[in-house]
């Protein structure tokens, strides 16, 4: 027997961040708001709370379910807490590197979590080192920490806009000191981060799927640049930046956010509906059945069916309660990795011309053991259809991506990637469908990871440091 890491070949989002100020079950809330945000981080979860002068933090590596027993959240008393799950880059999956991360200093005590990316990280570090600064794991996140810790001492508000203003690239955080839940979005606004109301309860959260578990209201969201001061004498907003151009990550609607999320404005199930119209528009085929590469392609695969007229079925079956590793026989099983995950319906796809729709298409290595697959069971023709372009960049700006050599899209033709995947067609959504079909002309979004558009730089000699830090 071996054990096997399965590796499912997409990119992953960095984290999911919650956030309660006064509630009697701050801890209990922020455990249920994580529960909603798993599919954004899988390999560690955390929660701290206050209850006054102390800031409490229980964290570990697991699934939260796992992490958070009835007797490690009653460790954690209080009416104010934030939370936040995590997905680590391969090799630096440990505990020091869980979130949120916690320091006292003059001010007092403060957590952190956070999403997204600094790009000027490394040097960031390098300066604080030089003036004696300790760091305790290999996070982006902790530079936030000590900027905070050597700011003006003048107001809470001074001081994170000081510590902030010197950061560049992508960050959605939530903070939380002894007496104020805090929330803040990068002046890009590349990661989202709404605000709710549950009575007079306030709180935090990367998508609105999370306020829905709680019968919470979504009130906005946090703007690009704003901070958020929440605190007993209510609500307070800071935009302490000049206005710069929106940002928004692109694939939050393509692959990441849950379908039932309302994000920037749209409902994500219905954006992706719209990424599969114009899918079909851009390359219709003649066959027989739809079927989309679960979860993340049902909604795109439903557009493609309603504008192309063929019918969709589901011809891939997926196993919800495989972890990231596990046993296989030591024989050996064809595609084990992907065969346990997906099984495909013989009697759905024997003999029938089947499209199959996924979101995106990184490596190619899972794409071709799925069509292998499918071609197992009987079909005739095997169409794969992605509702994005080719992925041909890495992101530096809060995405576990991996290098640019390894992404099939940055040195394949099209023609080439159809061979390698051995379907009989291959058709990827155009840059600019892709962009309609989300709302716009893609003014307010970053797509660096289909067009190399970086439009907040790095210096040059970070891009080798950036695998050092771990893109929260």
């Amino acid at each position: 027997m071996k054990t096997v890491w399965l590796d499912d070949d997409k990119f992953h989002d960095e984290c999911g961040l919650f956030g309660v100020f006064d509630h009697p079950e701050a801890a209990n809330l922020a455990y249920l708001g994580l529960y909603a945000l798993q599919h954004r981080g899988q390999e560690s979860a955390g929660i701290a709370a206050t209850d006054g002068p102390t800031l409490h933090v229980e964290k570990a590596m697991g699934w939260v379910a796992d992490v958070f027993s009835p007797e490690r959240l009653r460790r954690l008393p209080g009416r104010a807490a934030i939370g936040h799950v995590r997905y680590s880059t391969a090799g630096s999956s440990t505990l020091r590197n869980a979130q949120p991360i916690s320091a006292s200093f003059s001010r007092g005590s403060i957590a952190l979590g956070h999403n997204g990316n600094l790009v000027n990280a490394e040097a960031l570090r390098k300066e604080l080192e030089a003036l004696g600064a300790i760091f305790q794991s290999t996070s982006d996140s902790e530079v936030i920490l000590h900027l905070i810790a050597r700011a003006d001492r003048q107001s809470l508000e001074r001081t994170l806009s000081q510590a902030l203003a010197q950061l560049s690239g992508a960050y959605s955080l939530v903070m939380l000191t002894p007496d104020t839940l805090i929330g803040c979005r990068d002046p890009h606004g590349f990661r989202p981060l709404v605000l709710g109301r549950l009575g007079k309860t306030w709180l935090l959260a990367s998508e609105t799927c999370a306020l829905d578990l709680l019968e919470a209201e979504y009130v906005r969201d946090v703007e690009p640049g704003e901070i958020v001061l929440i605190d007993q004498n209510g609500l307070r907003s800071v935009k302490p930046f000049p206005a710069k151009k929106q940002l928004q990550c692109v694939f939050e609607y393509v692959y990441f956010a849950r379908p039932d999320t309302t994000l920037w404005g749209q409902n994500v199930y219905q954006t992706r509906k719209s990424l599969g119209h114009r899918l079909a528009e851009e390359h219709p085929v003649e066959a027989d059945i739809v079927i989309p590469v679960p979860d993340s392609g049902v909604g795109a695969a439903l557009g493609f069916a309603e504008q192309s007229g063929i019918p969709f079925e589901l011809g891939l079956i997926r196993n919800h309660y495989v972890g990231r590793t596990f046993i296989e026989p030591r024989e050996g099983i064809r595609h084990f990795g992907v065969r346990v995950k997906l099984n495909p319906m013989r009697g759905t796809i024997e003999g029938r011309r089947v499209v199959v729709v996924d979101d995106s298409i990184v490596r190619g290595t899972t794409s071709r053991k799925i069509v292998k697959m499918i071609r197992a069971v009987g079909a005739r023709e095997v169409h794969m259809r992605i509702s994005s372009p080719p992925i041909q960049w890495p992101c530096y700006y809060g995405i576990d991506t991996p290098t640019r050599k390894e992404l099939i899209g940055s040195s394949h033709r099209v023609e080439e990637i159809r061979r390698y995947i051995d379907a009989d067609s291959l058709g990827y959504l155009s840059l600019d469908g892709m962009l309609k079909a989300v709302g716009g002309d893609g003014g307010r979004f970053c797509h660096a990871c289909f067009s190399g558009a970086y439009e907040v730089g790095f210096p040059k000699e970070d891009t080798a440091q950036l695998a050092l830090f771990d893109v929260e």
